[in-house]
């Protein structure tokens, strides 16, 4: 299922992950379905406040620390680069909506990656 929000149903999640061999397409694609679910939450649940919005970001970013591992298993791993490319679609997602003040260290502050 997509996103209702057309800038979300047109984004291209992980794209720099995507696009660097040493990443595995199956893994990153989970990666991008963990994205997808947060929005999919955020429309269904609307938040109302960056508390809420934060509880359900540390959520989808504890399935990323579980993903984490997988990653290593693959000869992978979620380093920099891979840190800022998640980061970066996660503050995306925050300000399409509606939370342009979400701080993106705060948007992730439960990963162990």
């Amino acid at each position: 299922m997509s996103p209702s929000n057309p800038k979300m149903a047109a984004y291209r999640f992980l794209a720099a992950m995507y696009d660097d061999d040493y990443f595995p397409d199956e893994l990153v694609k989970k990666g991008e379905e963990i994205l997808v679910e947060l929005c999919l939450q955020i429309e269904q649940q609307k938040p109302g406040s960056l508390e809420e919005l934060y509880e359900l970001t540390h959520a989808a970013t504890e399935r990323f620390n579980d993903l984490q591992e997988e990653f290593d298993e693959q000869g992978s791993e979620i380093e920099t680069a891979a840190r800022d490319c998640i980061a970066t679609d996660f503050e995306a997602i925050a300000q399409v909506y509606g939370f342009e003040d979400a701080d993106t260290e705060e948007l992730i502050a439960t990963r162990d990656w």
